[in-house]
């Protein structure tokens, strides 16, 4: 008889239902984890509304997850039931010419877990082996689930490569704040974050910030950012948002040589224009980034188990998985809201 869990299925676009389906059967090769949380992503958002990954509906949502190992494929030695487990959701076909090459996030089968394959909004997930990485004994649950937004974060900072005592600039205070963090873990200064949040802008001079900046209180973001750099621009910025006008300042208070993080996801059809000549002449440089993977993951365990990063000031809330679609909606209503997460164990909302 097949065994059946709770789920909450991306039936259609802006339509979902929370309803029994059949546990994952998983591969001699993979594990199947009790999922305890899963982090709302914006990507979320973007899945529920139709913006991405819309042809891959029906589909159980949800890839910031933790959870522990409830049973193990034949193959499966390096992790065992019982694990507590987080898992990276990048799956690659492992032989192409860029995963070859160490860059497996340009892989022409390249899928993630949750947004293009069913994902944690259930009771349970099943994932490679390979992609699992077990928590430490002092990390949260909640902690465990927020793994993928640091990962991301460390890939970005890795792209960008800001060197030490180099002025960033970041634009945008919900990821953002992980950027700044990662800036000031590189010795960056001043490291200065704009955004329209003051409790959000207040947490990111709380991890380090020299500098922030409210844009509902500051009529030119980009004459600001030049005032503090000696009429330059910063040596690094990035672009944390995901808009066009955002990116186009972005671009504006970025000096002569320096270079922009693309991090922000805008719509598929958006443009900006950008002037050869700031490339050829201002020598000015563009890295994008679009995901945490491989090492970004057992890095980003160490950051937060080791106290470089702590994440809690970031955790809002936990909500049963009935409570995802209104989550998804609070998020939007109430700005100072961060990070909820969903859980399938608990049956009433709780403050973290």
């Amino acid at each position: 008889m097949t065994q059946m869990m709770k789920a909450a299925v991306f039936e259609a676009v802006k339509k979902i239902v929370i309803k029994e389906v059949p546990i994952p059967e998983i591969s001699e090769d993979e594990v199947l984890i009790k999922v305890k949380n899963t982090g709302i992503c914006g990507t979320d958002w973007s899945i529920y509304n139709g913006w991405y990954s819309s042809d891959k509906l029906p589909m159980i949502g949800g890839h910031e997850f933790s959870g522990v190992i409830t049973e193990v494929g034949k193959k499966v030695t390096r992790v065992k039931a019982g694990d507590r487990v987080t898992a990276d959701i990048n799956m690659a076909c492992g032989t192409c010419f860029y995963c070859m090459n160490g860059a497996s996030l340009q892989c022409p089968n390249f899928t993630q877990l949750g947004i293009h394959t069913d994902g944690s909004y259930a009771e349970y997930v099943k994932a490679p082996a390979n992609l699992v990485h077990v928590l430490p004994d002092k990390l949260s649950f909640e902690e465990g689930a927020f793994i993928e937004p640091v990962s991301c974060c460390i890939h970005a900072s890795k792209a960008m490569n800001a060197k030490l005592a180099s002025s960033v600039a970041v634009i945008g205070c919900g990821l953002g704040v992980l950027h700044a963090r990662m800036a000031v873990l590189r010795a960056c200064a001043p490291v200065i974050v704009i955004g329209n949040n003051k409790k959000r802008l207040n947490i990111a001079k709380q991890m380090g910030a020299d500098v922030i900046m409210d844009v509902n209180e500051v009529a030119d973001p980009v004459s600001e950012v030049k005032k503090l750099t000696g009429g330059r621009g910063v040596d690094y910025v990035i672009e944390a948002v995901g808009n066009v006008k955002t990116y186009e300042q972005a671009w504006a208070m970025l000096r002569p040589g320096g270079t922009m993080s693309a991090f922000g996801i805008t719509g598929g059809e958006d443009t900006m224009q950008i002037r050869p000549f700031d490339f050829v002449l201002g020598e000015k440089k563009i890295t994008g980034s679009c995901a945490g993977a491989g090492p970004d993951w057992p890095e980003s365990i160490t950051l937060i188990e080791n106290g470089r990063i702590d994440p809690k000031p970031l955790f809002s809330m936990k909500v049963p998985l009935e409570d995802l679609e209104w989550a998804l909606h609070e998020l939007r209503r109430d700005p100072d809201l961060f990070k909820i997460f969903v859980s399938p164990e608990i049956t009433k909302r709780e403050v973290l």
